[in-house]
C-alpha cells in the first residue's frame, strides 16, 4: 500500500514538472544496479545482506566474478572443483557464521596484513588453521589464531614473558604477515605460500623438484596429503567469504595471465602496478562523466582514457565496467546515488536547452 501511495504521488510530480516527459524517460532509463567487479577495501563483512547472498549455492565454479582485488572473471582450476564444492557443502555455513562473529578480528588482519603489502586475503589462511581460536595448540606445537611454530616465534621477535604471545592477534598477525612475506620472497605464488606454510619451505622445493613445476596444481602430489589439502581448503574458504577467487586463489602464472587479459579491458593498455590499483564498478545509468570527475577529483583526461566509450555505451541503456582507482570507488561508492541524480539534472538541463 505504502508503494502504491509513493508512486501515485511521484507521477503527479513528474506529471507537474515542464520536464515530465524527459525526465521520466530519463527516470527508467537510469534505474541502476551496480557491483564491484574487481575489491581491495572490501573486507569480510557480517551485514546481513552480505551473508544471504554468501548462502546461494554456487552453480558454476568456473566463472564467477571477482571482488575487489582482483578485477574481471577469475576461473577456478578444474582440479579444485570438486574438492572446494563439497568443502564449500561441509564447512560453508560454519564459516558463515564466523565471517559474523569474527569481523573485528578480520578486519584487524586486514590492517595489519595491508601494512606488510600482503594480500589481506591471505587473513583466510588463520581461518583454516584454526578458525580465529587464539588458544588453539597442535600436536607439532603450533599455537595461536595462525599456528606459529616455536622456531617462527625466535626467528621473528616474539616473546613469552607474559605468556604465549602467539595467542595475542594483533602480535601473531604481525609475525604472520613477516613469515608469509618471506615465504612469497621465495616462491612468488600465493598458493605455494599456503603451502609452504603448511608444510614447510622444504617440502615444497622438494616437490618442485621432484615435479618439475612450479605450478601447485602440477606438483600437489608430490606434496603431504594434509599440505595440498590445506591450500584446497583455503580456495574454499575464500569463494565461502568473497563469493569468488581471487589474485590468492590463482597460481603465479594463472595470475599473470589474468593481468595481461585485464590490461586489454576496453583495448586501454594499462601496467600492472594501474590494474592492482584499480578496479572495474559494473554501473548502469545516465552517468556523466564530468560529473563524476569533478565529484571525484579525478582527471577527466585520464577517466576516458580508462573508460572509452562511456557516455556514449550508457546512453545505449547498457551496462558498463568503469575502472576507477580503488579509493575513487569507495567514494563513488558512497556518493553513487547523488552523482546520478547530478548526472540526471545536467542531461535535463541540456535537453531544455533551445
Amino acid at each position: 500500500m505504502k508503494w502504491f501511495k509513493l508512486t501515485f504521488s511521484l507521477g503527479n510530480v513528474i506529471a507537474a514538472s515542464k520536464y515530465s516527459l524527459v525526465y521520466f524517460g530519463l527516470l527508467v532509463i537510469s534505474l541502476t544496479t551496480m557491483s564491484f567487479t574487481d575489491p581491495l577495501n572490501n573486507g569480510a563483512s557480517g551485514n546481513d545482506s552480505t551473508v544471504q547472498s554468501s548462502k546461494a549455492p554456487f552453480a558454476s565454479l568456473f566463472n564467477n566474478k571477482t571482488t575487489a582485488n582482483s578485477a574481471g572473471d577469475v576461473q577456478l582450476n578444474p582440479r579444485a572443483v570438486s574438492f572446494v564444492q563439497e568443502y564449500m557443502r561441509k564447512q560453508g555455513e560454519e564459516l558463515r557464521r564466523l565471517k559474523v562473529w569474527g569481523k573485528p578480528y578480520l578486519d584487524l588482519y586486514d590492517r595489519i596484513l595491508e601494512s606488510y603489502g600482503i594480500p589481506k586475503e591471505m587473513k583466510y589462511l588463520s581461518v583454516i588453521e584454526s578458525h580465529l581460536t587464539p588458544r588453539l595448540k597442535s600436536w607439532a606445537g603450533a599455537v595461536g589464531p595462525w599456528q606459529i611454530m616455536p622456531d617462527e616465534v625466535q626467528k621473528y621477535g616474539l616473546h613469552d614473558t607474559k605468556g604465549d604471545e602467539r595467542m595475542d592477534f594483533a602480535k601473531s598477525t604481525r609475525i604472520a604477515a613477516l613469515l608469509m612475506k618471506d615465504l612469497y620472497s621465495n616462491f612468488g605464488d600465493w598458493l605455494l605460500v599456503v603451502a609452504a606454510y603448511n608444510g614447510g619451505v622444504n617440502r615444497v622445493k622438494e616437490a618442485i623438484r621432484r615435479s618439475g613445476s612450479k605450478d601447485f596444481w602440477d606438483l600437489q602430489y608430490y606434496l603431504p596429503e594434509e599440505t595440498r589439502n590445506h591450500v584446497k581448503k583455503f580456495i574454499g574458504t575464500h569463494y565461502i567469504f568473497e563469493g569468488t577467487g581471487g589474485w590468492t586463489t590463482m597460481t603465479a602464472e594463472e595470475a599473470q595471465a589474468q593481468k595481461a587479459t585485464l590490461a586489454n579491458v576496453n583495448d586501454v593498455p594499462l601496467t600492472n602496478e594501474e590494474i592492482d590499483n584499480s578496479i572495474l564498478v559494473e554501473i548502469s545509468g545516465r552517468y556523466k562523466a564530468a560529473v563524476i570527475t569533478n565529484n571525484l577529483q579525478i582527471d577527466i583526461d585520464k577517466f576516458y582514457k580508462w573508460n572509452p566509450g562511456f557516455e556514449k555505451i550508457l546512453g545505449e541503456g547498457k551496462k558498463y565496467s568503469m575502472r576507477l582507482m580503488k579509493d575513487k570507488a569507495v567514494q563513488f561508492e558512497a556518493k553513487k546515488s547523488d552523482l546520478l541524480m547530478q548526472s540526471m539534472h545536467s542531461l535535463l538541463d541540456n535537453t531544455a536547452k533551445p
